[in-house]
């Protein structure tokens, strides 16, 4: 087949086709392409983020909302904590307060008279609170005289609470 004929044939081969296809649509108006979805990475990360947002915006606050919970819980442990230590601190200084208070003048002037050696017998004997009391009420030349003369062991318990009591009352 000559080229020409060829070319003839192509070209009512495609006029047919145009024309069946004309006669198919019946002078109906043509469709529009459905729009293709975008497809880009941005477009795809926006609406994933759009999608997101609230769900992400609600265990944020859910998580902040159990973080408060729990900081407001230890808070108040440690509120309670620090009342008790205010208690005990109170205790310690009633106690202190009733310790000295035993002491009367009196007893403390006896015991400022007294030979350095019977006075730390005496005070090595008694009740210790008592014998604290007595000693911190003394001058202190003759309450280190005395304290001279006791046992090592005991003349340092003394001591320790004597400096103990002192501490107390510093504080407070």
């Amino acid at each position: 087949m000559p080229i020409a004929n060829r070319r003839v044939a192509i070209g009512a081969f495609v006029l047919a086709a145009c024309a069946s296809q004309a006669l198919g649509q019946n002078d109906a108006k043509p469709k529009p392409a459905p729009a293709a979805p975008e497809r880009s990475a941005e477009a795809v990360v926006s609406r994933y983020c759009a999608n997101v947002a609230p769900l992400a915006a609600e265990a944020r606050l859910a998580l902040q909302a159990k973080r408060l919970t729990e900081l407001e819980g230890q808070i108040k442990q440690r509120i309670a904590e620090l009342e008790k230590k205010e208690a005990e601190a109170r205790e310690w200084v009633s106690k202190r307060e009733a310790l000295i208070n035993a002491a009367t003048d009196d007893v403390v002037a006896i015991y400022g008279k007294m030979e350095p050696e019977a006075a730390a017998l005496q005070l090595a004997a008694m009740d210790e609170p008592m014998a604290v009391a007595i000693l911190s009420k003394l001058n202190p030349r003759a309450a280190s005289a005395i304290l001279n003369e006791m046992d090592a062991v005991k003349a340092g318990k003394l001591t320790g609470l004597i400096s103990a009591t002192g501490a107390a009352e510093k504080k407070s």
